[in-house]
């Protein structure tokens, strides 16, 4: 285990520094790329419900574009929201993450950049939000967390820290993505499995997150891996 933890702390020091080398320019070019290639996949198209991270300023494909296009095409889109819990307890993270829903491109606009400088829904607007997540919501410091809209999502756009060939994640370390997936999975399970299924987990990089084919991300039994990954210009990487 730590073992583990030492390679991904090292792969993702070794990334930020890569990273941090990126021009605008060649961010800019990569995402209009990776852009395309989502809004042409099926499993997109298909999607009535979709969770869209926000982009970092730097470092991170450029997602405004895409969530723009998925409001105007009347999908009903949700962004990720973090929170501290009021009460911590040691089999859950301190902080921990739903997906709540924006309203339109207006409402996109008007967020405010976190502490990340992530675009992210104010404290005081997140009652009159839907979440995604049927249970109920996690105790939290002074917070009136919505209750669910119960549809579930078709597909979730995920960001990282480093991606493989293997379709593996190295997130950025908080385990965000990671406890909400198992908590979506909880959820379903706990429905009896009523034609319900998981989202379409789709991976949103630059094609330098990519790591070499002879390369893999170091992951364990608690980490999810993607259905499908979009690397800048890189081909779609999706299961064989």
């Amino acid at each position: 285990m730590a073992n583990l933890r030492a390679a991904k702390k090292e792969l993702r020091r070794v990334m930020k520094q890569n990273l941090s080398q990126l021009s605008d320019q060649s961010i800019q070019k990569q995402s209009l790329a990776a852009q395309e290639a989502l809004l042409a996949l099926p499993e997109y198209q298909a999607a009535q419900r979709i969770s869209i991270f926000l982009s970092m300023p730097r470092g991170e494909v450029r997602t405004t574009a895409i969530v723009v296009d998925a409001l105007r095409q009347g999908k009903e889109v949700y962004v990720p929201y973090t929170y501290k819990l009021a009460s911590p307890m040691s089999d859950i993270p301190a902080s921990v993450m739903d997906m709540v829903s924006l309203h339109s491109q207006e409402d996109l606009d008007g967020l405010e950049a976190d502490s990340w400088g992530i675009p992210t829904p104010s404290p005081s607007s997140i009652a009159h939000r839907k979440r995604c997540l049927s249970e109920e919501p996690l105790d939290c410091q002074d917070l009136q967390i919505p209750k669910a809209s119960g549809e579930g999502l078709d597909m979730i756009v995920m960001p990282g820290m480093a991606f493989d060939g293997r379709l593996g994640r190295l997130g950025h370390g908080k385990g965000y993505y990671d406890f909400f997936l198992t908590r979506y999975k909880r959820q379903l399970d706990g429905s009896g499995g009523r034609g319900a299924r998981m989202p379409f987990l789709l991976g949103l990089a630059l094609k330098q997150q990519l790591l070499p084919e002879e390369h893999k991300v170091p992951t364990d039994d608690s980490d999810w891996c993607l259905d499908a990954l979009i690397a800048g210009g890189e081909p779609v990487h999706r299961h064989l």
